[in-house]
């Protein structure tokens, strides 16, 4: 890295961890990558999950993710190419496509199907996030923020980057996305060869990075999840890059290619977890009571819209 490039790192966010999202298959048979989920010992409350739905041959995505319920959490689903029609119990239907957002609550339970479409060329690109809800908001109601592209501000840096602002706030700039319980930030960062971007996150808070495309150089002052004497990790496509809760600054950079890649972060709920497949509550008896009433009928606390 040039001198001129080095950031202050006094409070630079230190990497725990760094690896590959890994192949698996959910819904009716939609072939996906996995950054993070259920096993893997990964500490990212009040984030669940991520999964990476890129590809270009229909007969792996098209078998969708058909009924299916939810319970005491959120998904976030972001469309880079192709589109995603939904419908949903309380009566909601649409379709969301390139650059659109789709923040769903279940709350206190919701059951609806997401079907992904390809594009003209056949291809379907996006990503599910999963963020849990703090006990005292499982039980509320469920709801969508439809968020289309032409509502998510670009923010142009003069170090080069740009930033697509889904949530959180970059220069004063606002993403559409407010009043999240976690206080949830949703980047989308794209920095040209030779640039790079710092960016204050909130102490304390939870703080990943998912690479999209290209190659990037995180951490350029801390140590290597795989070489303790490197002084910077080199992530590409795929790679998952978690971050320690201590410390302000984010910095990554881009030498001689470019790199894409989304920047979250949100506030621990420091909550027990009970989880089971879409529903997720505080206590196995939650957990339990959740499924024996979606057998009996009486999941749905909410009326059809």
């Amino acid at each position: 890295m040039t001198e001129a490039m080095q950031p202050e790192t006094a409070e630079t966010r230190r990497i725990e961890t760094a690896w590959k999202s890994r192949p698996a298959i959910e819904g009716a048979g939609v072939h996906l990558k996995r950054a993070f989920g259920n096993g893997e010992g990964l500490d990212l409350d009040p984030f669940l999950l991520l999964d990476d739905f890129r590809g270009d041959r229909p007969e792996l995505y098209l078998p969708g993710f058909p009924s299916h319920p939810h319970r005491g959490m959120e998904t976030i689903t972001y469309v880079l190419d192709g589109q995603v029609e939904h419908t949903d119990s309380l009566g909601n239907g649409g379709v969301i496509g390139a650059g659109d957002v789709q923040w769903m609550t279940a709350g206190s339970g919701i059951i609806h199907q997401e079907m992904p479409k390809g594009d003209s060329r056949g291809r379907m690109d996006g990503f599910q996030l999963w963020a849990n809800l703090p006990r005292a908001h499982k039980m509320s109601d469920p709801g969508y923020r439809e968020v289309p592209v032409t509502t998510i501000p670009v923010v142009r840096q003069a170090s080069g980057a740009v930033v697509r602002v889904i949530a959180g706030d970059v220069e004063g700039t606002l993403g559409p996305v407010k009043d999240i319980v976690t206080g949830a930030e949703y980047l989308d960062v794209s920095l040209p060869a030779g640039t790079q971007f710092v960016h204050e996150v909130q102490d304390g808070h939870s703080l990943f990075a998912y690479v999209i495309e290209g190659e990037g150089y995180f951490e350029p002052e801390g140590g290597s999840a795989s070489d303790a004497g490197s002084s910077e990790i080199i992530c590409d496509n795929g790679t998952l890059v978690a971050y320690a809760r201590d410390g302000k600054l984010v910095t990554v950079s881009a030498e001689a290619k470019s790199v894409r890649f989304l920047l979250v972060s949100g506030k621990p709920l420091g909550e027990p977890v009970a989880w089971q497949g879409p529903i997720v509550m505080n206590t196995q008896a939650e957990l339990q009571t959740a499924f024996e009433e979606l057998q009996s009928g009486a999941f749905l606390k909410h009326a059809r819209a």
